[in-house]
Formats: C-alpha cells, sequence, structure tokens
C-alpha cells in the first residue's frame, strides 16, 4: 500500500486541480503515482520534465531506444511501476522485451542505463568513449539528465510504495528482477 496516499481531485486545492487538469489534456491520463506526486504540483512537474527532455532526445534516439534504455534503468532499479510501463510500450508496438535483439546503439544505451543505476562515479570509460563516437555534447547532457529523471522516478515509486496501476498488471507477469 503506498505510503502517500493519491489526491483527491474533489477536495483538493485549486492549484493541484489545475495542475492534475493539465497533465491529462498534456498525456491523457493520469496514475497512480501522479496522483501522489500532485501533493505538491512542483514536485509533480519536476518529475514530468522527462517528457520534454525525451523530445529533446527524440533526433538522436527513437521510441524502441528509449523505451530499451528505461526498461534497463526500471529493471536495474528493481522498480515494478516503470518496468510494468516500458513493458507495456514494447509489448504494444509488437516486440517480446524478452526475446528483444538490441541494435548496437540500444545495447550501449541498456548498457549505459544498467552502469548508471550501479554506480554512477564508476561508469566504464570504454562506455563514455562510445557514447561520445555516437552522440554529440548536447545530446549527452540530455542523456544523462533523462536517465537521472528515469532514475528518480524509480527511487520515487519504490520508496513511496506506489500501488500498481491496474493497467499494468498484465504486462508485468513473470518479470523476475536483477540479483541485487
Amino acid at each position: 500500500m503506498s505510503h502517500i496516499t493519491p489526491i483527491d481531485y474533489e477536495t483538493a486545492s485549486e492549484a493541484v486541480r489545475a495542475e492534475h487538469d493539465r497533465e491529462v489534456q498534456l498525456r491523457g491520463r493520469m496514475t497512480n503515482m501522479k496522483r501522489t506526486l500532485l501533493h505538491s504540483p512542483v514536485a509533480h512537474r519536476i518529475y514530468a520534465e522527462w517528457f520534454p527532455l525525451r523530445e529533446e532526445l527524440r533526433p538522436a534516439l527513437d521510441d524502441r531506444a528509449v523505451w530499451l534504455l528505461c526498461h534497463a534503468i526500471a529493471l536495474e532499479c528493481r522498480s515494478i511501476i516503470p518496468v510494468g510501463f516500458f513493458r507495456r510500450a514494447l509489448i504494444n508496438a509488437g516486440l517480446t522485451p524478452e526475446t528483444i535483439v538490441p541494435t548496437e546503439d540500444e545495447a550501449l544505451l541498456i548498457e549505459f542505463g544498467k552502469t548508471i543505476v550501479r554506480d554512477s562515479n564508476a561508469i566504464p570509460e570504454d562506455v563514455w568513449a562510445r557514447l561520445k563516437a555516437r552522440y554529440d555534447e548536447p545530446t549527452l547532457a540530455n542523456l544523462v539528465a533523462f536517465a537521472g529523471i528515469m532514475i528518480a522516478t524509480a527511487i520515487y515509486n519504490n520508496a513511496v510504495k506506489i500501488d500498481i496501476d491496474p493497467e499494468l498488471g498484465p504486462y508485468l507477469e513473470g518479470v523476475e528482477f536483477p540479483a541485487k
């Protein structure tokens, strides 16, 4: 059970309702995580910066690459809700997460995602060399910031123990997390 209750729209402040309505208008849905974050519209907006950063990365990273990066981060963080979210994205795109053969660029992003979670002080130099050979510095800055927001999202979900959104349940069957 979540340590922070979701907001109640009917009794929420005008500022919270306005942020809720803005989110629904922008993205068309409201998740359990967002409902808990909305106790602080500022906190919600900070986490929602994931979406503009994703758009900044769009010229360099297609959806599949982003989903694989985020899925790797979520798995490494052992965060069930983001795992379900990105499994759903992959499956709805006709992919089977367990059998995806990543491209060379996707494999690099997966490796980067895993290593930044394990120890952000020890990202191997060869990973950095390959990232620098593939992406320009503005893209690298956005990539690291994006991974950081994804890690923060996983930590928030884990620490608060957000209730799993019902629509994610079917995408979580059989998920196994890496050993710690």
